[in-house]
């Protein structure tokens, strides 16, 4: 079965990037559609959305939303992009997410490309749009069953986990260097503090960056995308699998905020301008620092951030600056808390903007073990933060938790 993506989007045919969009939904089981269009709504933008919009395309963009809206379209999922440089389509890509998940239940994902956006680039989004249609039954699922292994093979670290009848009784966390080693790794010292053996693992899933490598080992049950599978994982955790959520997954490399609904994603974002906002920005103001990253976390909650003056979101100038304060007289906690407060102020201006935000708010990923990290988010957002236990291991606990579903075919 195709599963049929409605593309709003705003110049990717004059930038070059169509036909990567097209390609990356081939590659996952979907199909590009575009919505009919109602003229009548091209002149009636500013009414419904309250500003005055200049661009024909972005006029375009959002008569084909009102398409899907009134069921004109045969859709089951959304795919909404623009161009990175344009602030007025940044603006308007928003309010077009915000109307069609205030009408309909489809599932929604928004993407500022560039010129050189490429389809592996494109790859996760659309995979989650895709496992979200076609597997609903699967993502409904609440309850780990028999002995399940989840392993997440992340771009800094890989972490393995072992549910045995809806608990965890086995941890593994390395840093990642060759996939396939590091996931051994993991799942050894998995099984030691579990006191079992892998003929005992029933079910497998794996996740991350190196999901299909480490799928393939391990002739894994489920190999999916971390959008997804981190969704269930942080709603296991948290309790949280009734109602709804937002999951903030600050990971090694990038973040994704996701707006839950009965812990099944029905909108998300990933990725940021740089690494700036992720876990490396902590390892490498750690490492400047002369502390363990860990340290990082109690030095940013003592410090105070309005002491350092931070100009760049860029990975490379934020720790120039940093660098910058402590030899003007900086505190290194003060230098530690700009960090976190610089992450926090990105995700919220960034990722929080293009999903439905709804609370509890779950803070999930190794730098929600970081106590400034969480205060940083709390004072920005001014809502309280939520941290699991085992947060850090969001991943490997949903695909655990997933590959159990398989369970019962294997059985019979």
């Amino acid at each position: 079965m195709t599963v049929k993506i409605a593309e709003l989007t705003c110049g990717a045919e004059y930038s070059g990037v169509q036909a990567e969009i097209e390609k990356a939904a081939k590659l996952v089981g979907g199909e590009i559609v575009f919505p009919e269009v109602d003229l009548e709504y091209i002149d009636e933008v500013q009414k419904h959305l309250g500003f005055e919009v200049a661009s024909a395309n972005l006029k375009l963009m959002f008569a084909r939303a009102m398409s899907i809206i009134e069921g004109k379209t045969d859709a089951e999922a959304v795919f909404i992009a623009t161009c990175f440089r344009c602030a007025e389509g940044a603006l308007v890509r928003n309010e077009v997410r915000r109307l069609i998940q205030q009408h309909t239940d489809l599932p929604v994902v928004m993407y500022s490309f560039t010129e050189r956006t490429k389809a592996p680039e494109l790859l996760t989004r659309m995979e989650a749009l895709v496992t979200i249609v076609e597997k609903k039954s699967l993502l409904a699922r609440k309850k780990q069953e028999g002995i399940s292994l989840g392993l997440d093979s992340g771009s800094t670290t890989t972490k393995a986990i072992i549910m045995k009848d809806n608990e965890i009784v086995g941890t593994g966390w390395v840093y990642t260097k060759d996939v396939v080693k590091s996931a051994q790794d993991a799942l050894d010292n998995a099984l030691k503090e579990a006191n079992l053996k892998m003929e005992d693992i029933e079910t497998i899933g794996t996740t991350g960056y190196g999901r299909h490598n480490l799928g393939r080992h391990f002739n894994a049950d489920l190999i999916q995308e971390e959008l997804t599978v981190n969704s269930k994982g942080a709603a296991f955790l948290a309790k949280k699998q009734e109602g709804e959520a937002t999951v903030i997954d600050i990971g090694g490399m990038d973040n994704k905020a996701i707006s839950l609904n009965n812990a099944i994603p029905d909108g998300f974002t990933m990725g940021g301008i740089c690494a700036g906002a992720s876990g490396r920005f902590f390892e490498m103001t750690s490492r400047r620092l002369s502390v363990e990253i860990g340290e990082l976390g109690d030095m940013a909650a003592e410090g105070n951030w309005r002491n350092v003056m931070m100009n760049s979101y860029c990975i490379v100038f934020g720790i120039q600056d940093l660098v910058t304060s402590l030899a003007e007289g900086a505190t290194p906690n003060d230098v530690a808390a700009a960090a976190a407060h610089s992450v926090a102020e990105q995700i919220y201006e960034q990722q929080l903007q293009e999903v439905d935000v709804r609370e509890p708010l779950i803070l999930v990923g190794g730098s929600s073990l970081l106590k400034g990290m969480v205060m940083a988010l709390e004072e920005i957002l001014g809502k309280k933060i939520v941290v699991p236990e085992y947060s850090q291991y969001i991943g490997a606990v949903g695909a655990a938790l997933l590959a159990s579903g398989y369970r019962y075919n294997k059985k019979k």
